[in-house]
């Protein structure tokens, strides 16, 4: 299927498309990022760019902000030719990009990230005053509802994600890329952001939206662009796409028919995990739950639920105020004590994997293998040889591309970076995996590889706590606990419903 022309699009319209790229290619020596693809947005529309990890959307969005010139093809924005890449202003008047990993500087107020950089040249001294009203003045245009005053630290996700808006807004944008801008959100804070970005939609904004969750696509967006091994597969209106061909499109393969991802249920054994009456100040109060070898268990909730403070009690990253956690019948702990976890066999995925989940400057295989040096020694000398062996193991395991050990995490895409991260907390062959929003932005296939593993660790008698909202990876589980602002409220077993899950996380009751 080609690209559509105005007419046949949603938002059809005379006026040329707000932006236009037409066979762009980018090579990185020997890798060829895009091969010739194109990209067409019409006018107040949005616009979905899907495609697995590594299929050159984040290489695309690079080029569409005039980050990097393509190597070959050209790019307009309302039928004029892109700007000089040197001229930021010119690029910033026209198309913003509201990255997942947020630009905002966390210790300047909300009215300094506003008009950073935006001073008027040869002036010196700022009119505090003046600024924060502007910026109020900004922000209420944009019916963005937070205080300027206060610190860009002490934001929401979703906060910093409408601040960036009007900023982008601000600059004289009217084209903005939303990349993954639900990743780290609940289903509460998903609906209000939707809701803004109709009603900008109505104002004359246009977006291009990038997620790898296909029920938001369908839900928010008018026309759909699949990449797929840095070539363009299709682009449709979302109307006559059925979801079935958008996953083969994406992927290359027909959607295979749902099965049940679980192992088989796990026995009557003694606790790995057992959390008792665990209270953090201001997170959670009185949780309580156990998982049994072999045994993969749901902690879920939605945003301000605590289950990711519970989780970084477990893994000892946060001390509890109160209660215990004891990890395989060892001596019951309320310390933070990351070091006597891992000692104890804990292997884990923090929630947030740019800050915490590996170093970008270190290879595959020294950040595989950084919690476990008792295996790289020989007479006391660590052993390259042996390193790479344990990284060759993980790369096989979780199909890590690419596959060359020695390769900077930093280079790589989101999902195999997240890899790295699952391939770390199975090195040390944990009694216990507990993984927090394991799967948050990455593609489809990336998930299916790496809930497998929690999968495959479960059938080798690891316990494994899922700690998520992400109805896909809690598929996976035997059980769910439930919180709700910081209480267990429930829990699920068996089969469910997704509408049982997601309506527990909200603390609403299903009536019959």
């Amino acid at each position: 299927m080609s690209l559509p022309t105005a007419a046949s699009t949603t938002g059809g319209t005379s006026r040329p498309p707000v932006v236009e790229a037409a066979g762009i290619t980018k090579r990185f020596g020997a890798t060829t990022a895009l091969d010739g693809v194109g990209l067409r947005v019409e006018p107040g529309t949005i616009h979905a760019l899907v495609g697995r990890n590594g299929a050159g959307k984040s290489t695309l969005v690079s080029i569409l902000t005039g980050l990097q010139e393509p190597d070959a093809g050209s790019v307009e924005f309302s039928g004029q030719p892109a700007p000089p890449l040197a001229d930021r202003t010119a690029w910033r008047s026209i198309v913003a990009c509201v990255y997942q990993k947020s630009t905002i500087f966390p210790g300047l107020s909300v009215a300094e990230n506003l008009y950073v950089n935006s001073q008027a040249p040869g002036r010196h001294l700022i009119r505090w005053r003046d600024l924060r009203a502007k910026s109020a003045e900004l922000l209420a245009t944009w019916d963005v509802d937070v205080d300027v005053r206060i610190r860009a630290e002490a934001l929401t996700v979703e906060q910093r994600q409408l601040v960036e808006i009007a900023r982008s807004l601000s600059k004289g944008a009217r084209f903005i890329i939303l990349d993954e801008p639900t990743a780290r959100l609940d289903a509460a804070a998903v609906e209000r952001l939707f809701a803004r970005i109709r009603a900008l939609q109505q104002q004359g904004v246009t977006f291009l939206y990038i997620s790898h969750h296909l029920h938001e696509i369908f839900e928010l967006c008018q026309d759909v662009t699949v990449y797929r091994d840095a070539r363009h597969i299709v682009t449709a209106p979302i109307a006559e796409l059925p979801h079935a061909e958008l996953v083969a499109a994406m992927t290359g393969e027909k959607a295979a028919e749902a099965t049940d991802p679980r192992p088989p249920a796990p026995g009557r054994e003694a606790p790995v995990l057992s959390v008792a009456n665990l209270t953090v100040a201001g997170a959670c109060a009185d949780v309580s739950f156990e998982v049994r070898p072999g045994e993969i268990v749901g902690l879920a909730g939605a945003g301000g639920s605590g289950k990711f403070a519970v989780a970084n009690a477990i893994v000892g990253s946060r001390r509890p105020d109160g209660g215990t956690v004891q990890i395989a019948g060892e001596r019951p702990r309320r310390r933070a004590d990351v070091a006597y976890r891992l000692k104890a066999g804990v292997g884990f995925v923090p929630e947030d994997r740019h800050r915490e989940g590996f170093i970008p400057d270190l290879s595959v295989a020294e950040n595989v293998t950084m919690t476990v040096p008792q295996r790289l020694e020989r007479n006391g000398v660590l052993s390259t040889r042996r390193r790479n062996e344990v990284a060759w193991q993980a790369i096989e395991r979780l199909d890590i591309v690419p596959r060359r050990p020695e390769q900077a995490v930093a280079d790589l895409s989101g999902g195999n970076q997240q890899k790295v991260v699952m391939a770390r907390a199975l090195a040390n062959e944990p009694r216990l995996l507990v993984l927090m929003a394991p799967t948050a932005g990455v593609d489809i296939k990336s998930k299916q590889t790496l809930m497998n593993a929690a999968a495959e660790a479960a059938r080798a008698h690891t316990g494994v706590l899922v700690v998520s909202d992400d109805l896909d990876d809690l598929r996976y589980c035997h059980r769910v606990v439930i919180m709700f602002r910081g209480h267990v409220t429930g829990e699920l077993k068996g089969e469910w419903e997704d509408q049982q899950l997601v309506a527990a996380m909200e603390g609403i009751e299903l009536t019959s």
